[in-house]
């Protein structure tokens, strides 16, 4: 199907006039068969109402555990995760000196007459 843009305009005149006739021959045949035809009827998505699920629980765990040998496999050749250093930590009297410093710094500022260091 063209694109719309590119049609000119007799050509979106016959495809609007071959739209109602096809419309206008929907409606006769739909007067024929009683109100049954529907030409334009989309196929539904999905599993229908009802239908229980294709895999059986036993199914699925196989599968798990298949991927799961399939991971292992991958994963046996490598060495696990090396332990790292510990997380270095201030101590109290640190932590105190450097607080120390910070206020001292903020005394001098605002004695000068600053917001902001």
């Amino acid at each position: 199907m063209s694109n719309l843009l590119s049609l000119t305009s007799s050509q979106l005149n016959q495809a609007a006039k071959l739209k109602d006739q096809i419309t206008a021959l929907e409606s006769k045949l739909s007067s024929i068969l009683g109100g049954a035809a529907t030409a334009t009827v989309k196929p539904k998505l999905g599993r229908p109402p009802g239908k229980s699920k294709a895999m059986s629980a036993a199914g699925r765990a196989k599968i798990a555990a298949a991927q799961k040998a399939r991971w292992a496999k991958i994963n046996s050749g490598k060495p696990s995760k090396p332990v790292g250093k510990k997380k270095r930590t201030m101590s109290a009297a640190g932590r105190a000196a450097i607080a120390a410093a910070a206020k001292a710094r903020w005394a001098k500022a605002k004695a000068a007459g600053k917001n902001t260091l």
